[in-house]
């Protein structure tokens, strides 16, 4: 299943490099997307700092009740969700490329694509998710990858929220 999804974020795209590298601002968003924040990594050139190449990791619990009622049994009680977005260093005004993976432990559930981080507008940066989300469950799969899509989506928007209301 093909993914796309644009979050706008506030300010310009060197500003939001430096949010996206906040290692503070990774566990906010994961905590506001109504998960517990399990681990929230920045690495890079300049962690904290993103003139460079930097790569975020979050491993995110959500409780199984996201998850329709007849796939529970693939995921348990509680699904544990592993996101690396890996940006590379950025053009002259700022904007840059990644990758994504989003993996869900213990489920063959797996999103893999490229991030775009760029300039919107005055004043605003659009970073655009693009991937392949795809749930290797016989008869369910297609089911599973929606529910997976949904809560990406909503993780998505509660980042989203996050950044207005940290940058605001």
């Amino acid at each position: 299943m093909r993914l796309t999804e644009t979050i706008v974020l506030p300010t310009d795209p060197h500003a939001a490099a430096r949010l996206l590298a906040d290692p503070a601002f990774a566990r906010e968003k994961v905590v506001a997307s109504g998960a517990s924040c399990e681990q929230a990594d920045v690495t890079g050139e300049v962690a904290g700092d993103p003139v460079g190449a930097f790569t975020v990791t979050t491993r995110r619990a959500l409780p199984a009740d996201q998850i329709p009622a007849h796939l529970r049994g693939f995921v348990g009680g509680r699904i544990e969700v592993r996101q690396v977005e890996a940006w590379e260093r950025p053009d002259e005004t700022g904007e840059r490329v990644g990758t994504v993976l989003v993996e869900v432990a213990g489920a063959p559930v797996r999103l893999t694509g490229r991030a775009t981080l760029v300039a919107h507008g005055t004043g605003a940066t659009a970073v655009r998710y693009d991937g392949e989300l795809h749930a290797s469950v016989p008869l369910f799969g297609a089911a599973i990858e929606d529910a997976t899509a949904r809560a990406i989506r909503t993780a998505l928007a509660a980042e989203e929220a996050a950044a207005a209301a940290r940058l605001a």
